[in-house]
């Protein structure tokens, strides 16, 4: 067991919403660079996954054995200004409950005392403008002192949600971090997105993130989608439609953006 001191959980599943692999990515870059980093425990989801949804991987060792890797859910812990519990791994298909329980009673025996959770949400928004990050939160207070809240959504949840309130159950403020990434190019990777997370992240825990590598990637990324949109009038159209909106009512309907989005995609790919 680690000894860590007052350490902040930082959790990201992938799975069911992380436009732009925002969630993912971020907690890539942190795990990047936390400092004197270890694998503390592992959580073998081969009870909780739908083996041919989640598959597991396959690599080489030395170029010739070959090693499967089973899906799991990886707890690191490490230092980035204070010590951090990083939380990572595929969303489970079953028993979040059970997986929920393991994650919060680790976290209580490990002394964490805050968690924060990452994502991406497609949106409405245009590229060309700063990625805003919206929040959910265990509490009312701690929402009133997250900022801007994402309180309009009610429906099907993910199991970020879940672990949330489980951990808020057990005193463990949690907030939810989502970057509000646009539609047209959320199943591609968005490094503004991901600058954006981590950029709140460190904002609201106090962590230290080093966020000087995503700027030229965050450049580069925004030139090759006006690249794209240049290629694709319609879909530019769409763009400047959200851009000029004024409230819900100018902006393009569900169905014409689900649909020049699917084909925008297929195109970048």
């Amino acid at each position: 067991m680690p000894e860590l001191k007052n350490p902040v959980m930082v959790i990201s599943f992938t799975g069911w919403v992380d436009g732009g692999l925002a969630g993912a990515g971020a907690a890539a870059v942190l795990g990047t660079q936390l400092q004197s980093s270890r694998t503390c425990a592992n959580l073998d989801l081969a009870e909780y996954v739908d083996l041919q949804q989640t598959r597991p991987t396959v690599s080489l060792i030395d170029g010739e054995t070959r090693r499967v890797h089973w899906p799991t859910i990886e707890l690191v812990a490490g230092v980035a200004g204070r010590d951090v519990l990083l939380v990572t791994g595929p969303e489970p298909s079953v028993r979040w409950r059970d997986v929920a329980t393991e994650l919060v009673e680790f976290a209580s025996s490990v002394g964490v005392r805050e968690a924060v959770s990452l994502g991406g949400m497609p949106s409405p928004v245009s590229h060309r403008r700063p990625i805003s990050v919206l929040a959910t939160a265990s509490s009312r207070s701690l929402a009133q002192e997250s900022g801007a809240l994402r309180a309009d959504y009610l429906g099907p949840t993910g199991i970020q949600t879940v672990l949330q309130v489980a951990l808020g159950a057990a005193d463990i403020p949690t907030v939810g971090l989502w970057a509000q990434v646009p539609h047209y190019v959320a199943g591609t990777p968005s490094p503004p997105a991901i600058r954006a997370l981590l950029a709140r992240l460190a904002e609201l825990t106090r962590m230290t993130v080093d966020l000087a590598g995503l700027d030229d990637q965050t450049a580069e990324y925004n030139e090759q989608v006006e690249s794209g949109l240049a290629e694709r009038p319609d879909v530019a159209a769409l763009v400047r439609q959200i851009e000029e909106a004024t409230g819900p009512e100018d902006l393009p309907s569900g169905d014409d953006l689900a649909r020049e989005i699917e084909q925008f995609l297929r195109d970048e790919d």
